[in-house]
């Protein structure tokens, strides 16, 4: 795939463009990437849509699940028409519509440690939008075995969270950023933390961190800003609040 950009693409991305912070270096960056998402639901929905829309070059969606007439209060990239159909492929049709320079490869699988490194292959960014903490510290080991950028999100009722984790590399002050279990050493007891069909869950939540999500992607490979390396955002939905919480490394550093 050529990164040169034709004249439609030029067109469709001159608000990228012009800022001066992508430029058509960067947008080229975005063509020439290949993102692969974990999760074609709530938090994977809006990160597929503006990854699409921003003109990543490729895109992987992982997801084993189908779409129930449940997921449509928060899953914006299906519709009613789609229920009963594979979220993954649902998704890529959908990112097919949006935008036709986006290459997209559908994957009907859970992501597990079994076969992460053969889904990652390839990828120059992991972006995990599961709902559960063994895809995530599956996410977590093979981005950082593969040495690639993870962006991890999640959500409760009414709060999200969202990181980068970037183990492999060493921060400003030399010592190697932090990992996911530096983050989270464990796993919560089984039962603490409710799935949403139990908890309930806010449609609109989704969106706001799946985007924020689809935000740090987008830094990470035209290289703007600053991402959220060793920072966890939070953000409190009842009390229209974020915050910003520095983590480091609780391992010695090798």
């Amino acid at each position: 795939m050529t990164d040169r950009l034709g004249p439609d693409e030029i067109e469709r991305y001159r608000r990228h463009i012009v800022l001066a912070e992508i430029g058509g270096a960067g947008q080229q960056r975005l063509k020439r990437a290949g993102v692969l998402v974990i999760g074609a639901g709530g938090l994977g929905a809006p990160v597929i849509q503006y990854l699409a829309a921003a003109g990543v070059g490729r895109l992987g969606l992982v997801d084993d699940d189908t779409v129930s007439l449940s997921n449509l209060q928060r899953q914006v990239i299906h519709d009613t028409a789609v229920v009963g159909a594979a979220k993954a492929e649902s998704a890529a049709a959908a990112v097919g519509r949006l935008n036709p320079h986006v290459r997209v490869d559908a994957f009907v699988t859970r992501f597990t440690p079994g076969n992460a490194a053969a889904l990652l292959a390839g990828f120059d960014l992991l972006v995990d939008g599961s709902d559960n903490f063994d895809t995530r510290y599956a996410a977590a080991d093979a981005a950082e075995a593969a040495r690639v950028p993870l962006v991890s999100g999640a959500v409760g009722r009414f709060d999200g969270s969202l990181t980068v984790l970037k183990p492999y590399e060493a921060g400003p002050d030399g010592r190697r950023n932090p990992g996911y279990r530096d983050l989270f050493p464990a796993p919560p007891p089984p039962g603490v933390v409710p799935a949403c069909a139990e908890a309930g869950i806010v449609g609109a939540l989704t969106g706001v961190i799946g985007t924020l999500m689809a935000m740090e992607a987008i830094k990470l490979l035209t290289g703007a800003g600053e991402p959220l390396v060793g920072r966890l955002l939070l953000y409190d939905g009842l009390a229209a609040r974020f915050e910003t919480v520095r983590y480091g490394r609780r391992r010695p550093s090798p």
